[in-house]
């Protein structure tokens, strides 16, 4: 009898299991198909007027007129821009929140943003990175991939820094963040005391890369990113089952052999990789690191075998949105697509904050 009522115990609990999963599986699929349905609507809006039909002419070649040229200059790599790089940075936030178990951890408050925007503004000031165009005194990035390269470099210096003062002083997690907040107010302030110094048109070009503009990436520049997002996904996935464990604390995780230390350090590595490519390209991109992985962790939960794929999918919705209502909103003027972000994160952030749904 008893051996009847457990078994009933556990069918049941596995049917629940299996419905729970199927229901959350449900919700990132909803989340992808809106994404993908405001992608199709962001194709037929902009600044240049163009219908349904001329876009899908160009789509398969049967237009080589300004429609296929405003569909595969401008539209299409900017909203796969905003895919990829939506996704890549809610990964880096739920990845980065997970091995420092702190719900604030995220690319901006470990100073990546902000050792980014130092590097992009040596490169303009004492590389030749931003001039004036003489003929209609337009503002100009002159050599931009001195400046994406030193973008680049700068937030992998202030990551491997964080990561070498953790392991050289035993950091713990919480430190690790303080640390990062330490490294983006040094970097904050060197970059003011740079642009005090600089010349007119250099300030101009040093704020106007800080906005955050996915219109300046490339197709080029558009594999790169896809590529490493593919690549640091692949592995944060492999690595799901060590973050469940990581989530019921370390003394539990090291009982199941995982390997703490080495899982959070190369993660973090990873994650800030993919975040300093996205950051070189695009300009600073707050709140999506620090939102999209919140947001799931209330309505999908810690599993990370779906926390990272709804994670990827609600960042990248989050900054398609804003970045369709920056081109949009009064058109033909683009806003700059950080701004939206912060502007919506922001207040989303708190409402979460004094909700009490933020969780580790």
């Amino acid at each position: 009898m008893t051996s009847n009522k457990n078994r009933n115990t556990e069918d049941y609990a596995v049917e629940k299991y299996k419905k729970d999963t199927k229901r959350k599986s449900w919700i990132i699929l909803l989340i992808i198909l809106l994404t993908l349905m405001l992608a199709l609507y962001a194709l037929n809006k902009g600044a240049a007027h163009t219908t349904p039909i001329e876009i899908m002419k160009a789509m398969f070649g049967l237009d080589a007129g300004i429609s296929n040229i405003v569909l595969w200059n401008i539209r299409l790599p900017r909203i796969l821009a905003a895919i990829i790089a939506g996704a890549g940075l809610g990964i880096a936030g739920c990845v980065m929140q997970t091995s420092l178990r702190n719900p604030l951890a995220s690319p901006s408050t470990l100073g990546i943003s902000s050792a980014a925007a130092f590097g992009a503004n040596i490169a303009i000031v004492f590389f030749g990175g931003g001039a004036i165009r003489n003929s209609a005194e337009l503002l100009v990035i002159n050599n931009p991939y001195i400046v994406t390269l030193f973008a680049f470099l700068f937030s992998m210096v202030a990551m491997m820094a964080i990561i070498m003062i953790a392991q050289l002083k035993g950091f713990s997690p919480e430190a690790i963040v303080l640390a990062g907040v330490a490294f983006s107010s040094l970097f904050s302030a060197g970059t003011t005391l740079i642009q005090f110094f600089a010349e007119d048109h250099e300030v101009a070009a040093m704020v106007f890369w800080t906005f955050g503009d996915l219109g300046r990436i490339s197709w080029t520049e558009l594999k790169i990113l896809f590529v490493v997002t593919l690549i640091v996904v692949i592995y944060l996935m492999l690595r799901r089952w060590d973050f469940n464990a990581m989530d019921s604390g370390e003394d539990s995780a090291k009982s199941l052999g995982v390997n703490v230390n080495q899982v959070r350090m190369i993660s973090m590595l990873a994650a800030s990789i993919l975040t300093a490519v996205t950051v070189s390209f695009m300009g600073i991109i707050g709140f999506i690191g620090l939102v999209a992985p919140q947001m799931m962790r209330r309505i999908i939960g810690g599993d990370h075998r779906l926390l990272i794929p709804a994670s990827a999918a609600t960042g990248a919705l989050i900054l398609l949105l804003s970045d369709t209502l920056a081109r949009t909103v009064i058109s033909p003027i683009i806003l700059p697509v950080g701004a939206i972000t912060s502007f919506f994160g922001a207040p989303l952030f708190l409402f979460l904050l004094i909700r009490g749904y933020t969780k580790k």
